[in-house]
This record gives C-alpha cells, structure tokens and sequence, in this order.
C-alpha cells in the first residue's frame, strides 16, 4: 500500500529535456572536479613526483580500504576565488580497517600545500562533521603552514584548527597525524595536538621554526633533520609515536593504529535489510526542469532514491505541497519532508512542526529535499497567520535534535531556505544537485522589487524616472543574482559539502546515515520552546 508508482514519462520530450539540461550541468561540475583533482597542474605534480611522493589521493586511496567507497566533501572549495579550486586540501569520509574516518589530506603540488583562507573554513568545516557525528579523524599531512600573503585571513581564526584537535580528543574521538613532508609554524601543531602521529623517515620536518627563522631569531645553525626530522621526533623529542621508513609503510601503520582503536558506532544500525528502489537511478537526471518555475513531484525523486520505493506518507491530503513520511534508506529509518509545488502555506508549516517532533519522538533523521520558494505572501496569508506558522516550522528545525541531512534538488529560496533546514541551521550534510539554486529569491523577482522601490523613491521626490537605466539595472542584478545563486558559486563558498551527480543521491545519503550512527541518535523529547498557535 505504501510503494510509490510512478508516473515518469521516460520517453517524453519533458523528460528528455531535463535530462539533456541536467547532464550539461553535470559536465560543467566535473570539468571543475578536474581541475581540483590536477592540483597545482602539471609542473608541479610532475616535480611532487620526481621527489618519489605520492599525490594527494594515492595517499587517500591506500589509507581507504581496498574498493571501499570514499565520500570527498567540499571538492569545490574556494571556486571563484582567487585560489585553486578544491582549496589544497582534500577532506571526506572513508572506511579504514572497517571504521568510517573523517580524513583530511593536505595537496602539497598547490603552493607546497600551504593553507589559505578557503583551505582553513573547509578544514574546520571537516573537523564539525567529525565531532557531531562521532568520526575518528585521520591528518595526512603536508604543508608549509599559512600562505603567507593571505596570513591576515588566516592567522587569528586559524587557531580554531588546534582548538578542535584537542575537543575532539576530549570527547574520546581519536585523532592521527600521518606527517609526510613540512609541517612547520602553526602546522606544526597539527601532529602536536592530534593523539597519535607517524612520521616518514628523511620526509617528515615538524618544528616550528625552519632554519631560515631559528637563524635569524636566535643566531643557530641548525640543519632540517636536527631540528625537527623523523628520526630527531621518533627518538629525542618523542613528538612521533611510530617511525615509518616510507609513505606506504606510513599509511600502513595509520590503518594498523585505526584498526586497534577498537572503535564502535554509537547508534543504532540499520533496522532492516536493503533493498534497492523499485525504478532506476538513472531517471534521476529526468525529473527536475532546467526552469526551476516549472513544479514536480518529489515523489519521483522518493521513489528513485529511498528502500524499495516504500514511501509511508504522512498528512497526504494536508498542506500538499510540503510531502512528509517514513522510508528507509540503505536500511535506516528517515522522516521525509520534500517540497512539491515550491511555495510554503500556513498548512505545510504546521504539517512540518509536527511532523519533525514525532521524528524527533522516535529518534528518526529527517532528509530534506529542497525545492522551495519560500514562505507564502500576501495580505490573506499574512492576516492568516503565514509569520507564526514559519516561526513554528522553524522553531521546530531548529530544536531538533535528530540528525538533519538536506539535499537541495531545486530551488532554495528566502526564509523556506531556513525552515527546510539550510546550512545556517546546522544539518549534519547537505548536498546540493547541479539543478540547485539558492538566494534570498529569484534573479527576477529580486531585480523587480529594486526597481519597485527605485521607482517610489523617484515618485515621491517629483522626480521623472529613467525607464531607459532601469531595464538595464534590472538586466545586471538579474545576472548577477542568477550567477550567485548557481550551485558552483555556493559550494565554492562550502555553503553546502558538495555538488552530487542525482544518480549518486542514494548512495550518499547511505554514506552520510552510516556515519551519523557513529554517534548517538537522540532527539529531543519535548523542549522546543513556544510554539506560537
């Protein structure tokens, strides 16, 4: 009674449309992944090579176990910027000895791996996810500190780095430091504060001062290997638990100090067996309109996507353009809430807060499916209660204590941004499709209301006003909002932890729900505040 039929037109010309828009899109995301994954282009990882190194991701690949999947976050970090797209870092989830791991890797072929203001805001926002969600973290690191032209964006909020190194030890999350070249100045602090750390013998240099600054600080002559190599660290100093004779010998031992951890999942595990969805992955790519104005129903996502296309839903015939129900995915339970025709009533608001304190009741995760307009307007909406109503579907979201994972399928724009669990609402995940769009409204709209108000201002100064300069202004603001909106632009600025091909959607909300279980799941059993009725 509960599995979804669909009613996909997979031979239409709808279909084949959307499916043409969203694989253009997903050319132009992995044309991006490209260059992060060509870090600091061929020069450069040539002469990493010549050194004997491995690259970034061999490095990741051989501390993963063998055909196990690897979940990057934030590969597009710093896109638009300044800097190198992927930020010269790599961070993700991975499985190392059967434990999922929170792994970050310094890219040393970008400017000698050194950390720049975006390099910084993607390794914190790793550290976050390893915390909340209960994750041993693994450092492969290899840099030469801050970039130092850009040291004033970095030096004072960068001791957040340090400062979660030592909470996640505190919260009994353990923490590796596998050193495989530089990590001097602040970066030495990466091995100093992480619980074990492995060093690589005439590779590792860890001091705080290079010989350069000890020369012109206090006169010494030092050379690299006294003052701060492997064998120095492995036998004077200590700072290095186990001594490694080369970099596969280094990522063996990370994986053997991994595997003595012991480490168990906290939550609960799947509730029952796997079974895929009734329809095919690959429909995925025809579903959502290149024109984000044009509805769809999200239950043709639903039915692509959660176990056995089994879909319990929740108040159907109540505020129907917010879905709600119970599925599994990959075997674990999930509350469902999924826009259907964008805009947001008082119905749909009210339907949500309850819906999210019976997850919450039941210590379910919720997964939202974004494609929202917002919150409804409108003198009749507004004398009916639209304000308290949002408030509560917010008031609700933000209480919530159960793990959120949010994945921006459509649109996402204004306050319905907010209560469908935005990044400033702290869901554990959130992944956006290449079809996505985010802002506090639509390029047109936004463009309009400016103009609404540069006319009225004109109007009540007895002012003529300039059509001619309007519809250009309109024209720039349009393209403007519409540029700032696009999925790039705002996983460039880690606004979400990636950009997902939508054939990938179930396996990563799998990956992600694994490793929310590594942690407690707990909701939160009446203490949402005051519900305005």
């Amino acid at each position: 009674m509960t599995v979804l039929d669909s009613a996909l037109d997979t031979t239409g010309a709808d279909y084949a449309a959307n499916r043409e828009s969203a694989l253009a899109g997903l050319a132009e995301i992995d044309a991006e992944h490209t260059r992060a994954v060509g870090g600091g282009g061929p020069k450069y990882v040539e002469r990493h090579r010549r050194r004997g190194k491995l690259l970034v991701r061999e490095r990741v690949e051989l501390l993963v176990d063998p055909d196990s999947p690897f979940l990057e976050l934030s590969p597009l970090a710093a896109w638009g910027s300044d800097y190198p797209v992927g930020a010269a870092m790599v961070t993700g989830i991975g499985v190392v000895e059967g434990v999922e791991c929170l792994i970050t890797a310094n890219d040393p072929t970008v400017r000698g791996g050194a950390s720049n203001p975006w390099t910084l805001k993607k390794a914190l926002r790793a550290n976050e996810i390893a915390l909340r969600n209960r994750l041993p973290v693994v450092n492969l690191v290899e840099s030469g500190g801050a970039d130092l032209p850009s040291q004033k964006e970095i030096f004072i909020p960068g001791g957040a780095v340090f400062r979660d190194l030592t909470r996640l030890s505190a919260a009994g999350i353990p923490t590796v430091s596998v050193v495989f070249g530089n990590s001097t100045a602040g970066g030495a602090y990466v091995p100093g504060m992480s619980d074990h750390v492995i060093m690589v013998d005439e590779r590792s240099k860890v001091f705080l001062g290079g010989p350069p600054l000890v020369k012109m600080a206090t006169g010494e002559e030092s050379d690299d290997e006294s003052l701060g190599g492997a064998r120095m660290h492995a036998r004077t100093s200590g700072l290095a638990d186990y001594f490694a004779v080369d970099e596969p010998d280094a990522l063996r031992q990370a994986r053997q100090v991994v595997a003595r951890l012991d480490w168990r999942k906290q939550g609960p595990p799947p509730s029952a067996p796997v079974e895929p969805p009734k329809y095919d992955e690959d429909e995925l790519l025809g579903i959502v309109p290149s024109d984000l104005k044009v509805p769809f129903d999200p239950r043709e996502v639903l039915a692509r996507v959660v176990d056995g296309s089994d879909f319990d839903e929740f108040k159907p015939l109540y505020g129907p353009s917010l879905v709600t129900g119970w599925a599994r995915v990959h075997g674990y339970p999930v509350g469902v809430l999924a826009n259907a025709q964008g805009v947001l009533f008082s119905a749909e608001s009210q339907k949500a807060a309850q819906f999210i304190q019976l997850a919450n009741q039941r210590d379910i995760p919720l997964l939202f499916l974004h494609n929202t307009t917002g919150y409804m307007v409108g003198k009749e909406y507004e004398q009916g209660g639209i304000i308290k109503h949002g408030a509560m579907m917010i008031n609700a979201v933000s209480n919530s204590r159960v793990p959120h994972i949010s994945v921006l399928v459509g649109a996402s724009y204004g306050a319905g941004h907010y209560g469908m669990c935005g990044r400033a609402y702290d869901p554990r995940f959130l992944f956006a499709w290449p079809s996505a769009k985010s802002a506090v409204m639509g390029p047109q709209q936004l463009a309009g209301v400016l103009s609404i108000v540069a006319r009225q201002s004109a109007a009540a100064k007895g002012q003529p006003y300039d059509e001619e300069a309007d519809a250009a202004i309109r024209a720039a603001v349009e393209q403007q909002i519409e540029a700032e909106s696009l999925p790039m632009f705002l996983s460039g600025r880690l606004y979400d932890d990636g950009v997902i091909d939508p054939r990938d959607t179930r396996t990563v909300l799998g990956l992600c729900l694994s490793a929310v279980h590594s942690a407690p799941v707990q909701g939160v059993h009446g203490g949402f505040g005051v519900f305005r009725m």
